[in-house]
């Protein structure tokens, strides 16, 4: 019988998708839904919208960014370190190589020769070290600028779902109804694909995903509302 395995692969670019456009659809959800509350020209609220989109599209962008850089700065940190530590104290390092091959239960003979095979090659050497004693892979050298980038772009695509209405109703409770309405679908079809990426039950996570948007923005006009 044909096997097929079904592992989730999450791409790093599909992670970062999902990070900025989580933001973009619920935080200028919740911004426009308040102000809906408390003003009655859908220009402010346009202006105020397009604005926490730049900057929050620019913060999140930031923030992927320096966590890429951190990312790269710590395994090359590391990476230096190991070198220094097959060099300067080569028997620990060999023995810390074969304490990992006793644990997959393999014998003594072959435990030592996987050693010095994997000792003769410094930089095959370290590699392995950095792979399998420290669980670190080698980060894509772009990596911080593409994180930047796909988060930033994501959170602006989701930004303007909640806030296009505005462009076109006048009125901002009408305009908020039509932007409920289509968040609130998007935000579920956007947690349905989530959930199903991150090995979550889709439906349920779907659900999760729109009511918690649901309660950010409900909350929003409500205190816009008593604050009026």
């Amino acid at each position: 019988m044909e096997h097929h395995e079904e592992h989730l692969e999450s791409a790093a670019w599909l992670t970062d998708i999902v990070i900025g456009m989580s933001d973009g659809l619920t935080v200028p959800f919740a911004l426009a839904a308040g102000l809906s509350g408390a003003v009655s020209s859908t220009g402010i609220i346009i202006i105020a919208g397009i604005a926490e989109i730049a900057a929050g599209s620019i913060a999140m962008g930031l923030g992927g960014y320096l966590a890429g850089k951190t990312e790269i700065d710590h395994y090359n940190s590391e990476l230096k370190r190991e070198y220094r530590e097959v060099e300067q104290v080569p028997e620990k390092e060999k023995e810390e190589v074969r304490e990992f091959f006793e644990h997959l239960g393999l014998s003594e003979d072959i435990q030592k020769r996987a050693v010095e095979e994997i000792a003769r090659d410094k930089q095959k050497w370290v590699d392995f070290m950095m792979k399998y004693e420290l669980g670190l892979d080698k980060p894509d050298p772009k990596r911080a600028t593409k994180s930047a980038m796909n988060i930033g772009l994501s959170y602006v695509v989701g930004g303007l779902v909640p806030l296009s209405p505005y462009f076109f109703i006048s009125t901002p409770v009408e305009a908020l109804k039509i932007s409920v309405l289509v968040t609130l679908i998007c935000l579920f079809i956007f947690g349905y694909f989530k959930s199903r990426m991150t090995g979550i039950h889709p439906w349920a996570g779907a659900l999760r995903v729109m009511l918690i948007g649901a309660v950010a923005a409900g909350a929003a006009f409500g205190v816009a509302k008593i604050f009026q």
